[in-house]
């Protein structure tokens, strides 16, 4: 595994944690932050590729799984926040962070990426220290709300599959930065409808804090992340994914003075550990992953 895509993963899920960060000093709609993050995003990628003098990237064809994938983008966060209406806050964010196991999952039956006795407790131990984080808080009642809820956090679980499993599958002579674009746009004109039917209002303060996020957890964190998926197994990426949260909890604790259990620092060490050790581990019988073939990185 090169060292790129594990550096890359690590700060991709870094730069996802600021999203919670600056939809807490803008106040506004997880639609607007979305759409926001990933318009933006695209714009920065452009800006980007016009710098370097790589706007060739973007007349190739990016394929249908890059297309669909865009929508798998801006789907998974929509359908969160939805969850997060219906059902508990606890309840969304765990059957969201179920994707990667069930990406691992599948990847070891379809994707020949097999998953190893140690790789399947070191994803256990990562999905134990989230739930750590999270105080081991599930309710159950019910509701037709409720159910509806738990629905939308099913969703959002498997649109967030479907974006890990989609990028490894990727032919790979479709260049990194096409990928990143056009997954960046489509995601951004999917979620533009449920903006413009209720168009909000924004403070010259709150478009810098846009921006902002365009540029951290959109372009750069969505680039990092496709880095991360073209070059590692999804068993790897899922397991250190989950620094993500991690992140979102010591952000919390750092600028808004938010407490942190000694349960919850324990399930944060326990997620570091099991990244380390995932990326240190060599099995005996390496796994077969799909070859990764260097796309103009």
């Amino acid at each position: 595994m090169p060292i790129s895509g594990i550096l890359a993963t690590v700060l991709s899920a870094l730069l996802m944690g600021t999203m919670g960060v600056f939809s807490k000093f803008t106040g506004l709609s997880a639609e607007t932050m979305t759409c926001g993050r990933l318009f933006f995003g695209a714009g920065f990628m452009l800006f980007f590729l016009v710098g370097i003098g790589r706007t060739g990237c973007l007349r190739q064809w990016p394929s249908w799984p890059v297309l669909v994938n865009g929508a798998m983008l801006s789907g998974f966060i929509i359908f969160y926040v939805q969850a997060m209406t219906l059902t508990t806050m606890a309840n969304a964010i765990m059957l969201v962070y179920l994707a990667p196991v069930s990406a691992s999952v599948v990847a070891h039956f379809f994707l020949g990426e097999r998953l190893d006795r140690v790789r399947v407790i070191l994803i256990g131990g990562a999905l134990l220290g989230f739930a750590m984080m999270m105080e081991f808080q599930l309710e159950l009642s019910t509701g037709s709300g409720h159910l509806l809820g738990i629905g939308y956090g099913l969703l959002s679980m498997a649109a967030y599959t479907s974006f890990i499993l989609l990028n490894r599958l990727v032919r790979p002579e479709i260049h990194l930065y096409s990928r990143t674009f056009y997954q960046l746009l489509v995601g951004g004109l999917v979620v533009l409808p449920l903006v413009a039917l209720d168009p909000p209002s924004i403070s010259g303060v709150n478009w810098l804090w846009l921006l902002a996020t365009g540029l951290l957890p959109g372009f750069l964190a969505i680039l990092c992340a496709v880095i991360g998926l073209h070059h590692l197994p999804a068993a790897t990426f899922g397991t250190l994914a989950y620094v993500e949260p991690v992140a979102v909890v010591v952000f919390g604790w750092v600028l808004f003075q938010e407490r942190l259990s000694p349960l919850q620092l324990g399930g944060c060490g326990l997620i570091l550990l099991c990244g380390i050790v995932q990326v240190c581990y060599r099995p005996s019988r390496p796994s077969r992953p799909r070859e990764a073939v260097p796309a103009g990185t």
